[in-house]
């Protein structure tokens, strides 16, 4: 590829890999899809090509579909609980995030929820409610009718609920909350943790079977408390943490040393933590820790 063209195939990098990490839920298959892309469009008639960025978008989007496919087979096979790949985005690396509801779409919390629905679907979903694109440019995308592809998004929408902000974007408040709830957990403090769990918090953790981590999710305010002073003390030993953005919202970095073991995004509602997501599946942190060592 000339310089040129490599030049303007990196104008359209970010944008690419935002939309093919929302549409699998890992940056490492993200960035996979998108250097396929790369080896097209460096390969490709350019007089076949009118607008690049739009001739970019169907072939990012359906090389993911092509491994989506794949991905949910893996995905039943998984030991413990599944999360998406975390992604440090305080920096861009999943484009603007001014609102709630674009800090929304890319939460763990929404990826896990696009897990319900079939590859075509999560498609046009993440098409429409991500990027803006009307039903005739999506049908265009995926070669498929736009009646189709209307339908397609009305069940999608049914399956994951209507678009909206879930939950309270990131601010100095909730990154005092996260300190507070690591200081307790870190204490052993059952009361303190109380405190600042919702009722019916839940933890989830995904270790993927190589690190020690539990299974299924923890549900209830009491439980999961319980579960931190219990365990906290214990395993927080050595390990040292700092508060960064995850996928839109609050979250801690867990370091042993100058290694990367943990990331965990927080949902916050009212004030009070209503869930934690805590990846530490090393395999799931290799994009984390490129961006860290970018940093």
């Amino acid at each position: 590829m000339t310089t040129t063209l490599a030049y303007e195939f990196e104008t359209h990098r970010p944008r690419l890999f935002s939309l093919a990490y929302r549409l699998l839920g890992s940056a490492e298959e993200a960035e996979d899809a998108v250097q396929d892309a790369y080896l097209r469009f460096s390969g490709a008639d350019r007089s076949g090509i009118e607008h690049p960025a739009a001739w970019l978008a169907k072939v990012v989007t359906n090389l993911c579909l092509n491994r989506l496919t794949s991905a949910r087979a893996r995905r039943e096979r998984y030991v413990g609980t599944w999360l998406p790949e975390p992604v440090v985005t305080a920096d861009g690396t999943l484009g603007p995030l001014e609102s709630a509801e674009q800090r929304d779409a890319v939460s763990m919390a929404m990826l896990v929820l696009l897990e319900r629905l079939t590859p075509t679907e999560r498609a046009v979903y993440v098409l429409r409610e991500a990027f803006g694109y009307g039903h005739r440019e999506i049908a265009g995308v995926l070669d498929l009718s736009e009646a189709n592809c209307r339908q397609l998004y009305r069940r999608a929408v049914q399956r994951v609920g209507e678009p909206q902000a879930r939950f309270e974007p990131a601010s100095e408040q909730q990154e005092e909350l996260v300190t507070s709830f690591l200081t307790a957990a870190r204490d052993g403090d059952l009361a303190g943790l109380e405190k600042l769990l919702t009722a019916d918090a839940t933890w989830w953790s995904d270790g993927g079977g190589k690190v020690i981590a539990a299974r299924w999710p923890i549900e209830g305010g009491p439980r999961v408390a319980h579960f931190l002073a219990g365990g906290g003390p214990k395993f927080t030993g050595g390990l040292e943490f700092t508060v960064v953005e995850v996928n839109g919202a609050t979250g801690l970095a867990t370091w042993a040393g100058d290694t990367l073991v943990g990331l965990a995004a927080f949902e916050v509602r009212d004030g009070l933590i209503a869930g934690v997501r805590a990846v530490v599946n090393p395999e799931k942190l290799a994009f984390a820790r490129r961006q860290f060592s970018r940093a």
